[in-house]
């Protein structure tokens, strides 16, 4: 005998059938008395293995992440998990190259496990516009946005990027710094690191300078990648008094190589992080950085999600809040250097080199 048999002696619908032996409430008396009273009949035991099969395609969450280094995201996911951990649905991870199309293994992953919705963490705006039209269950894009992307299953999560790095880097022009370079991910592969990149030009249109590009360093969301980031920086011989970094953990690697080139942070070079990981709070120094309100992101991003899935709700977008956190890796320049370097025009900064500037030791020292 099966639920369709049941159904068919009970004169109820297979659908009732099943909330009355998962033990749902929404069910009558009548109704669970007349179909209990059949199963009891006929000695008829759920095939348990078959329900969890169902349940685990039909109820299947995905999280697919684009990078393994970002502390971020493993805070985010846990945030997830905990937010889901009481609800009927089970979470599917999945961790992508940090430069890979994110869509087309959406794409993959729809087909071959069905499941109910999709959080991404990560993006590129590009594959989005290229392939997400395939994709047709409710998604959200977590940590970044999607409102001029304009699908109507797509809802986004996320910080100002933009905002958030132009405040970053505000700080740095409010300290005295003038000659501030950035670690950041490809702008052309990476959403996020877009947006942070122009937060990062409007900074320095606001204070009267253009941004050099000599003054970027591509980075992954790593240690390793930044700390040889910061090295390549250093290298190219030019004025460097703080640094915005795109993540904490590339804060991190840009003040290891710092340290080992045999300069200091803050003394010597500043550093500004993004994220507001429990890294920054921990590390020696503490990391100024902007703070993203991972707590309420997960949460925002289940509950659209979920609102999407069973009350068919329409795409939304929502920004949270950020803050930044100041502490330790920052220093304020004396006031000579700072009317030096707001003296320094364009051209000037241009050509002119550490060695000119501030001697040859080979220990260079832009501030003391």
């Amino acid at each position: 005998m099966t639920i369709v048999d049941i159904a068919k002696e009970s004169g109820y619908s297979v659908s009732t059938v099943s909330r009355v032996l998962n033990g749902r409430r929404d069910v009558s008396p009548a109704a669970r008395e007349k179909i209990m009273e059949i199963v009891e009949a006929h000695q008829f035991v759920p095939n348990n293995n078959a329900k969890h099969l169902k349940q685990t395609a039909s109820k299947s969450i995905l999280i697919l992440v684009r990078g393994t280094s970002n502390m971020l995201f493993a805070s985010v996911i846990e945030a997830l998990q905990s937010t889901l951990e009481h609800s009927d649905y089970a979470l599917r991870i999945h961790y992508l190259d940090e430069e890979a199309n994110e869509v087309a293994e959406a794409v993959r992953l729809c087909r071959e496990h069905k499941p109910r919705g999709i959080f991404f963490l990560g993006s590129n705006a590009q594959y989005f516009k290229q392939q997400f039209s395939q994709v047709d269950v409710p998604c959200v894009l977590v940590t970044d946005r999607a409102d001029e992307l304009g699908f109507d299953n797509l809802s986004s999560v996320s910080t100002d990027d933009t905002a958030a790095s132009e405040v970053a880097m505000d700080y740095l022009f409010d300290h005295g710094h003038r000659n501030i370079a950035m670690i950041g991910g490809d702008p052309d592969a990476s959403s996020p690191s877009e947006h942070r990149y122009q937060g990062c030009c409007k900074s320095y249109e606001k204070h009267g300078m253009e941004f050099q590009e000599n003054y970027f360093a591509k980075a992954r969301y790593s240690f390793e990648s930044a700390y040889h980031a910061m090295n390549e920086l250093l290298c190219r011989k030019i004025p460097i008094t703080a640094v915005f970094a795109m993540g904490d953990v590339m804060a991190v690697g840009a003040m290891r190589a710092i340290f080992d080139a045999g300069l200091r942070v803050p003394d010597d070079i500043s550093i500004v992080g993004f994220d507001g990981t429990q890294l920054a709070d921990y590390y020696n120094p503490k990391i100024v950085t902007i703070r993203q309100k991972y707590e309420e992101i997960a949460q925002r991003s289940v509950e659209i999600l979920l609102q999407m899935i069973e009350l068919k709700k329409s795409a939304v977008h929502e920004l949270v809040p950020f803050a930044l956190k100041n502490t330790e890796s920052v220093r304020a320049l004396d006031s000579e250097r700072v009317a030096w370097s707001k003296q320094l025009t364009k051209k000037e900064a241009e050509a002119v080199t550490v060695d000119a500037i501030f001697g040859t030791q080979s220990n260079w020292n832009p501030i003391d």
